[in-house]
Protein backbone atom coordinates (compact mmCIF):
# COMPACT_ATOMS: atom_id res chain seq x y z
CA UNK A 1 0.00 0.00 0.00
CA UNK A 2 1.33 3.30 -1.29
CA UNK A 3 0.93 6.53 0.35
CA UNK A 4 0.15 9.35 -1.95
CA UNK A 5 1.07 13.16 -0.84
CA UNK A 6 -0.36 16.18 -2.76
CA UNK A 7 -0.43 19.54 -1.90
CA UNK A 8 -1.59 21.28 1.16
CA UNK A 9 -4.83 23.21 1.30
CA UNK A 10 -3.30 26.85 0.32
CA UNK A 11 -4.92 29.88 1.68
CA UNK A 12 -8.01 31.27 -0.03
CA UNK A 13 -5.89 33.91 -1.16
CA UNK A 14 -3.66 32.57 -2.70
CA UNK A 15 -4.70 30.38 -6.55
CA UNK A 16 -1.67 28.28 -7.29
CA UNK A 17 2.19 27.73 -6.39
CA UNK A 18 5.47 26.69 -8.04
CA UNK A 19 6.96 23.37 -6.86
CA UNK A 20 10.79 25.46 -6.54
CA UNK A 21 12.56 22.47 -5.53
CA UNK A 22 12.65 18.70 -4.39
CA UNK A 23 14.11 17.46 -1.31
CA UNK A 24 14.64 13.91 -2.15
CA UNK A 25 14.76 11.99 -5.09
CA UNK A 26 12.63 8.73 -6.03
CA UNK A 27 14.69 5.87 -4.10
CA UNK A 28 15.35 8.09 -0.79
CA UNK A 29 14.39 7.19 2.55
CA UNK A 30 12.51 9.57 4.15
CA UNK A 31 11.20 10.34 7.74
CA UNK A 32 7.77 11.24 9.32
CA UNK A 33 7.52 15.11 9.05
CA UNK A 34 10.52 16.04 7.19
CA UNK A 35 10.71 18.28 4.48
CA UNK A 36 9.70 16.67 0.91
CA UNK A 37 9.40 19.82 -1.38
CA UNK A 38 9.65 23.43 -1.56
CA UNK A 39 6.53 25.10 -2.43
CA UNK A 40 6.54 29.04 -3.29
CA UNK A 41 3.79 31.22 -3.57
CA UNK A 42 3.47 34.84 -4.22
CA UNK A 43 4.45 35.83 -0.31
CA UNK A 44 6.19 32.94 1.38
CA UNK A 45 7.61 29.38 0.96
CA UNK A 46 5.82 26.58 1.90
CA UNK A 47 7.25 23.03 3.22
CA UNK A 48 5.55 19.86 2.21
CA UNK A 49 5.79 17.18 5.13
CA UNK A 50 5.93 13.94 5.11
CA UNK A 51 2.54 12.10 6.66
CA UNK A 52 4.64 8.51 7.36
CA UNK A 53 8.38 7.10 7.29
CA UNK A 54 8.95 5.40 4.24
CA UNK A 55 10.71 5.38 0.85
CA UNK A 56 10.11 7.94 -2.50
CA UNK A 57 8.42 5.77 -5.00
CA UNK A 58 7.65 8.23 -7.68
CA UNK A 59 7.80 11.93 -8.33
CA UNK A 60 4.89 13.55 -10.28
CA UNK A 61 5.24 17.17 -10.76
CA UNK A 62 9.30 18.34 -11.76
CA UNK A 63 10.57 21.48 -10.44
CA UNK A 64 9.19 24.29 -11.59
CA UNK A 65 5.88 23.42 -12.05
CA UNK A 66 3.02 25.21 -11.36
CA UNK A 67 0.46 23.47 -8.87
CA UNK A 68 -2.97 23.78 -7.00
CA UNK A 69 -4.22 22.83 -3.76
CA UNK A 70 -4.96 18.46 -4.00
CA UNK A 71 -2.49 18.12 -6.81
CA UNK A 72 -0.98 14.97 -7.15
CA UNK A 73 2.87 15.57 -5.69
CA UNK A 74 4.37 12.15 -4.95
CA UNK A 75 3.70 8.64 -3.83
CA UNK A 76 5.71 6.89 -1.11
CA UNK A 77 5.96 3.36 0.15
CA UNK A 78 5.23 3.37 3.63
CA UNK A 79 8.19 2.27 6.29
CA UNK A 80 6.83 -1.62 6.63
CA UNK A 81 6.02 -2.36 3.27
CA UNK A 82 9.17 -0.92 1.64
CA UNK A 83 11.01 -2.77 3.68
CA UNK A 84 9.35 -6.24 3.21
CA UNK A 85 9.36 -5.81 -0.52
CA UNK A 86 13.95 -5.87 0.03
CA UNK A 87 13.29 -9.28 0.93
CA UNK A 88 14.69 -11.71 -1.69
CA UNK A 89 11.53 -13.95 -2.83
CA UNK A 90 11.29 -16.22 -5.45
CA UNK A 91 8.12 -15.27 -6.94
CA UNK A 92 8.89 -11.72 -6.24
CA UNK A 93 7.69 -9.66 -9.23
CA UNK A 94 10.31 -7.44 -11.18
CA UNK A 95 10.79 -3.98 -9.67
CA UNK A 96 9.62 -0.89 -11.36
CA UNK A 97 13.17 -0.01 -11.58
CA UNK A 98 14.06 -2.71 -13.93
CA UNK A 99 16.11 -5.06 -11.73
CA UNK A 100 14.73 -8.88 -11.54
CA UNK A 101 14.38 -11.00 -7.94
CA UNK A 102 16.46 -13.90 -8.05
CA UNK A 103 15.21 -17.58 -7.13
CA UNK A 104 17.53 -19.46 -5.09
CA UNK A 105 19.10 -21.58 -8.10
CA UNK A 106 19.39 -18.59 -10.80
CA UNK A 107 22.34 -16.94 -11.22
CA UNK A 108 22.60 -13.45 -9.94
CA UNK A 109 20.66 -10.91 -11.74
CA UNK A 110 22.19 -8.90 -14.57
CA UNK A 111 22.52 -5.16 -13.82
CA UNK A 112 20.92 -2.26 -14.74
CA UNK A 113 21.56 -0.75 -18.34
CA UNK A 114 22.86 2.01 -17.21
CA UNK A 115 23.14 2.68 -13.58
CA UNK A 116 21.71 5.52 -11.91
CA UNK A 117 23.49 9.27 -12.27
CA UNK A 118 25.31 10.33 -9.40
CA UNK A 119 23.26 13.53 -7.31
CA UNK A 120 24.46 16.66 -9.17
CA UNK A 121 25.73 19.15 -7.23
CA UNK A 122 22.37 21.16 -6.53
CA UNK A 123 20.79 18.15 -5.36
CA UNK A 124 23.33 17.46 -3.19
CA UNK A 125 23.62 20.80 -1.23
CA UNK A 126 20.19 21.60 -1.73
CA UNK A 127 19.40 21.24 2.18
CA UNK A 128 22.10 24.15 2.53
CA UNK A 129 20.65 26.72 -0.39
CA UNK A 130 18.09 29.37 -0.37
CA UNK A 131 15.21 28.66 -2.85
CA UNK A 132 16.90 31.65 -5.22
CA UNK A 133 20.39 30.70 -4.19
CA UNK A 134 19.32 27.12 -5.54
CA UNK A 135 18.04 28.30 -9.02
CA UNK A 136 20.91 29.98 -9.74
CA UNK A 137 23.50 27.34 -8.33
CA UNK A 138 21.21 24.91 -11.32
CA UNK A 139 21.48 27.52 -13.83
CA UNK A 140 25.09 28.26 -13.64
CA UNK A 141 26.01 24.27 -13.20
CA UNK A 142 27.78 24.89 -9.37
CA UNK A 143 29.10 22.76 -6.99
CA UNK A 144 27.44 24.63 -3.98
CA UNK A 145 30.45 23.24 -1.25
CA UNK A 146 32.83 25.63 -3.26
CA UNK A 147 30.88 28.57 -2.55
CA UNK A 148 31.49 30.29 0.99
CA UNK A 149 27.92 30.31 2.69
CA UNK A 150 27.18 33.50 5.14
CA UNK A 151 24.15 32.37 5.86
CA UNK A 152 22.57 30.93 8.84
CA UNK A 153 24.05 27.65 10.07
CA UNK A 154 26.05 27.50 7.07
CA UNK A 155 23.31 28.35 4.25
CA UNK A 156 23.78 29.78 1.09
CA UNK A 157 22.40 33.04 0.32
CA UNK A 158 21.55 34.48 -3.19
CA UNK A 159 24.05 37.32 -2.29
CA UNK A 160 26.55 33.78 -2.30
CA UNK A 161 26.21 32.73 -5.37
CA UNK A 162 26.04 36.51 -6.91
CA UNK A 163 29.38 37.22 -5.59
CA UNK A 164 31.12 34.11 -6.25
CA UNK A 165 30.31 34.36 -9.44
CA UNK A 166 31.19 37.84 -9.55
CA UNK A 167 34.71 36.63 -9.31
CA UNK A 168 34.99 33.82 -11.91
CA UNK A 169 37.17 34.05 -14.81
CA UNK A 170 35.30 35.58 -17.75
CA UNK A 171 35.86 33.57 -20.92
CA UNK A 172 36.87 35.41 -24.15
CA UNK A 173 33.55 35.68 -26.61
CA UNK A 174 30.48 37.43 -27.37
CA UNK A 175 29.11 39.34 -24.54
CA UNK A 176 26.05 36.62 -22.95
CA UNK A 177 23.02 37.39 -21.18
CA UNK A 178 20.71 35.44 -19.43
CA UNK A 179 16.89 35.68 -19.38
CA UNK A 180 15.02 34.13 -15.81
CA UNK A 181 12.22 34.20 -14.94
CA UNK A 182 10.70 36.11 -12.32
CA UNK A 183 9.69 34.50 -8.85
CA UNK A 184 6.45 34.28 -7.44
CA UNK A 185 7.09 36.68 -4.72
CA UNK A 186 8.85 39.11 -7.25
CA UNK A 187 5.94 39.37 -9.33
CA UNK A 188 3.67 39.87 -6.70
CA UNK A 189 6.07 42.72 -5.71
CA UNK A 190 5.86 44.20 -8.96
CA UNK A 191 2.11 43.86 -9.38
CA UNK A 192 1.04 45.47 -5.99
CA UNK A 193 3.84 48.70 -6.89
CA UNK A 194 2.13 49.12 -9.86
CA UNK A 195 -1.07 49.03 -8.38
CA UNK A 196 -0.21 50.95 -5.59
CA UNK A 197 1.03 53.75 -8.27
CA UNK A 198 -2.00 53.80 -10.21
CA UNK A 199 -4.45 53.56 -7.68
CA UNK A 200 -3.35 55.99 -5.24
CA UNK A 201 -2.44 59.60 -5.60
CA UNK A 202 0.86 59.03 -3.71
CA UNK A 203 3.04 62.21 -2.26
CA UNK A 204 5.70 62.30 -0.42
CA UNK A 205 6.81 64.67 2.72
CA UNK A 206 10.42 65.27 4.46
CA UNK A 207 11.42 65.95 7.35
CA UNK A 208 15.13 65.53 9.76
CA UNK A 209 15.52 63.41 13.28
CA UNK A 210 18.34 63.89 15.65
CA UNK A 211 19.02 60.95 17.42
CA UNK A 212 21.12 61.96 19.93
CA UNK A 213 18.87 61.33 22.84
CA UNK A 214 18.02 57.73 21.23
CA UNK A 215 22.14 56.87 21.07
CA UNK A 216 22.32 57.93 24.66
CA UNK A 217 19.60 55.80 25.46
CA UNK A 218 20.69 53.01 23.71
CA UNK A 219 24.20 53.40 25.09
CA UNK A 220 23.45 53.76 28.71
CA UNK A 221 21.11 50.60 28.64
CA UNK A 222 21.84 48.12 25.82
CA UNK A 223 23.92 45.79 27.84
CA UNK A 224 21.83 45.28 30.61
CA UNK A 225 18.53 45.47 28.48
CA UNK A 226 19.22 42.77 26.52
CA UNK A 227 20.55 40.64 29.72
CA UNK A 228 17.16 40.73 30.82
CA UNK A 229 14.98 40.68 27.77
CA UNK A 230 17.16 38.37 25.61
CA UNK A 231 17.25 41.10 22.68
CA UNK A 232 19.06 43.67 21.66
CA UNK A 233 17.93 47.07 22.08
CA UNK A 234 17.93 48.43 18.22
CA UNK A 235 16.19 51.70 16.44
CA UNK A 236 13.77 49.66 15.52
CA UNK A 237 11.41 49.91 18.40
CA UNK A 238 11.58 53.41 18.98
CA UNK A 239 10.59 54.30 15.65
CA UNK A 240 7.68 51.72 16.12
CA UNK A 241 6.77 53.09 19.56
CA UNK A 242 7.11 57.29 17.97
CA UNK A 243 5.16 56.14 14.47
CA UNK A 244 2.25 54.83 16.82
CA UNK A 245 2.07 57.87 19.05
CA UNK A 246 1.74 59.70 15.93
CA UNK A 247 -0.84 57.52 14.49
CA UNK A 248 -2.81 58.06 17.55
CA UNK A 249 -2.78 61.89 17.18
CA UNK A 250 -3.35 61.45 13.41
CA UNK A 251 -5.95 58.83 12.97
CA UNK A 252 -6.07 59.09 8.98
CA UNK A 253 -2.41 58.57 8.35
CA UNK A 254 -3.40 54.81 9.87
CA UNK A 255 -6.66 54.31 7.42
CA UNK A 256 -7.63 52.86 4.14
CA UNK A 257 -9.85 53.51 1.60
CA UNK A 258 -12.52 50.63 0.88
CA UNK A 259 -14.61 51.68 -2.03
CA UNK A 260 -16.15 55.58 -1.06
CA UNK A 261 -15.63 54.81 2.56
CA UNK A 262 -12.66 55.73 4.58
CA UNK A 263 -11.98 52.22 7.38
CA UNK A 264 -10.30 54.21 10.53
CA UNK A 265 -8.17 51.26 11.86
CA UNK A 266 -8.55 51.41 15.95
CA UNK A 267 -6.08 49.02 16.40
CA UNK A 268 -1.96 49.39 15.21
CA UNK A 269 -0.61 46.84 13.38
CA UNK A 270 3.03 47.29 12.25
CA UNK A 271 4.48 46.22 9.18
CA UNK A 272 8.01 46.25 9.19
CA UNK A 273 10.20 45.68 6.00
CA UNK A 274 12.42 43.19 5.92
CA UNK A 275 14.96 42.55 3.17
CA UNK A 276 15.36 39.20 1.31
CA UNK A 277 17.27 36.73 -0.86
CA UNK A 278 13.50 36.47 -2.74
CA UNK A 279 12.66 40.22 -2.63
CA UNK A 280 11.35 42.67 0.47
CA UNK A 281 8.72 40.78 2.48
CA UNK A 282 6.33 42.91 5.30
CA UNK A 283 5.91 41.13 8.61
CA UNK A 284 3.24 42.47 10.85
CA UNK A 285 3.60 43.63 14.02
CA UNK A 286 0.34 43.05 16.09
CA UNK A 287 -0.91 45.57 18.58
CA UNK A 288 2.08 47.53 18.91
CA UNK A 289 0.69 49.99 21.11
CA UNK A 290 0.08 47.38 23.73
CA UNK A 291 3.64 45.82 22.86
CA UNK A 292 6.63 46.62 24.98
CA UNK A 293 10.14 47.68 23.70
CA UNK A 294 11.80 44.40 24.31
CA UNK A 295 8.15 42.86 23.22
CA UNK A 296 8.72 44.83 19.67
CA UNK A 297 11.97 43.68 19.31
CA UNK A 298 11.84 40.13 19.91
CA UNK A 299 9.10 40.44 17.32
CA UNK A 300 11.00 42.01 14.61
CA UNK A 301 14.37 40.17 14.73
CA UNK A 302 11.73 36.61 14.97
CA UNK A 303 10.45 38.08 12.03
CA UNK A 304 13.48 38.84 10.03
CA UNK A 305 15.37 35.42 10.82
CA UNK A 306 12.44 33.54 9.50
CA UNK A 307 11.62 35.95 6.74
CA UNK A 308 15.15 35.42 5.26
CA UNK A 309 14.56 31.36 5.81
CA UNK A 310 10.93 31.30 3.87
CA UNK A 311 10.03 30.20 7.22
CA UNK A 312 7.19 33.01 7.93
CA UNK A 313 3.23 31.74 7.43
CA UNK A 314 0.38 34.05 5.34
CA UNK A 315 -0.72 34.68 8.57
CA UNK A 316 1.91 36.40 9.57
CA UNK A 317 2.31 38.66 6.30
CA UNK A 318 -0.89 39.90 5.54
CA UNK A 319 -2.82 42.95 7.11
CA UNK A 320 -1.28 45.71 8.55
CA UNK A 321 -2.37 49.21 8.97
CA UNK A 322 0.85 50.99 8.72
CA UNK A 323 4.51 50.33 7.71
CA UNK A 324 8.11 50.87 7.93
CA UNK A 325 11.20 50.48 5.37
CA UNK A 326 14.41 51.41 6.45
CA UNK A 327 17.04 52.03 3.37
CA UNK A 328 19.72 53.31 5.65
CA UNK A 329 20.76 49.92 6.41
CA UNK A 330 21.76 50.02 2.80
CA UNK A 331 23.71 53.44 2.55
CA UNK A 332 19.93 54.77 1.60
CA UNK A 333 20.46 58.68 2.63
CA UNK A 334 16.88 60.16 1.09
CA UNK A 335 14.10 57.99 -1.31
CA UNK A 336 10.16 57.82 -1.46
CA UNK A 337 9.18 54.36 -0.63
CA UNK A 338 5.64 53.41 -2.15
CA UNK A 339 2.87 52.37 0.08
CA UNK A 340 2.06 48.83 0.91
CA UNK A 341 -1.66 48.93 -0.36
CA UNK A 342 -4.28 49.34 0.85
CA UNK A 343 -2.93 51.04 3.21
CA UNK A 344 -2.56 54.71 3.06
CA UNK A 345 1.15 55.77 4.31
CA UNK A 346 4.59 53.89 4.99
CA UNK A 347 7.19 55.44 7.04
CA UNK A 348 10.84 55.59 5.16
CA UNK A 349 14.00 55.63 7.74
CA UNK A 350 16.88 56.54 6.12
CA UNK A 351 20.97 56.15 7.28
CA UNK A 352 22.31 58.01 9.81
CA UNK A 353 24.60 60.78 9.06
CA UNK A 354 26.49 63.08 11.28
CA UNK A 355 25.95 66.47 10.44
CA UNK A 356 26.87 70.08 11.72
CA UNK A 357 23.53 71.60 13.17
CA UNK A 358 22.89 74.61 14.76
CA UNK A 359 21.43 73.98 18.40
CA UNK A 360 21.11 77.14 21.12
CA UNK A 361 23.34 79.19 18.91
CA UNK A 362 25.84 76.82 18.64
CA UNK A 363 27.35 74.41 15.50
CA UNK A 364 27.51 71.01 16.89
CA UNK A 365 28.12 67.82 15.12
CA UNK A 366 24.93 66.16 15.68
CA UNK A 367 23.46 62.09 14.31
CA UNK A 368 20.72 63.29 11.91
CA UNK A 369 18.27 60.93 10.17
CA UNK A 370 15.87 61.90 7.15
CA UNK A 371 12.59 60.95 7.55
CA UNK A 372 9.95 60.33 4.35
CA UNK A 373 6.39 59.66 4.38
CA UNK A 374 4.87 58.88 1.64
CA UNK A 375 0.52 59.22 1.78
CA UNK A 376 -2.03 58.54 -0.23
CA UNK A 377 -3.11 62.91 -1.17
CA UNK A 378 -6.94 61.46 -1.86
CA UNK A 379 -7.64 61.05 2.72
CA UNK A 380 -4.44 62.83 4.11
CA UNK A 381 -3.88 66.14 3.34
CA UNK A 382 -0.56 67.57 3.41
CA UNK A 383 -1.08 69.47 6.63
CA UNK A 384 -2.11 66.26 8.20
CA UNK A 385 1.55 64.25 6.61
CA UNK A 386 3.44 67.11 7.98
CA UNK A 387 2.41 67.23 11.89
CA UNK A 388 2.44 62.76 11.47
CA UNK A 389 6.47 63.65 10.50
CA UNK A 390 6.73 66.27 13.26
CA UNK A 391 4.94 63.92 16.22
CA UNK A 392 7.60 61.14 15.05
CA UNK A 393 10.27 63.65 15.05
CA UNK A 394 9.32 65.06 18.29
CA UNK A 395 9.00 61.47 19.62
CA UNK A 396 12.41 60.22 18.75
CA UNK A 397 13.89 63.75 19.98
CA UNK A 398 12.71 63.09 23.25
CA UNK A 399 11.70 59.75 24.01
CA UNK A 400 10.44 60.31 27.45
CA UNK A 401 7.52 61.67 25.57
CA UNK A 402 6.45 58.05 24.10
CA UNK A 403 7.22 57.02 28.30
CA UNK A 404 4.89 59.35 29.55
CA UNK A 405 2.69 59.38 26.92
CA UNK A 406 2.67 63.55 26.27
Amino acid sequence: MTIEIRVPQLPESVADAILVAWRKQPGDSISRDENLADLETDKVVLEVPAPANGVIKKLHVEAGATVKSGDLLAVIEPAAASASSSKPAASAPAKASGTTAATASAPPAAPPAAPPAAPSPVTAGSAKLSPSARRLVAENQLDPSSIPASGKEGRVTKSDVVGFLDKQPVAAGPRAEQRVPMTRLRQRIAERMVQAQATQALLTSFNEVDLTAVNALRAAYRDRFEKEHGAKLGFMSFFVKAAVEALRRFPVVNAAIDGTDVVYHEYYDIGVAVSTDRGLIVPIVRDADAKSFAAIEKSIADYAGRARSGALTLEELTGGTFTITNGGVFGSLMSTPIVNAPQSAILGMHKIQERPMVVDGQVVVRPMMYLALTYDHRIIDGREAVQFLVAVKDNLEDPGRMLLGI
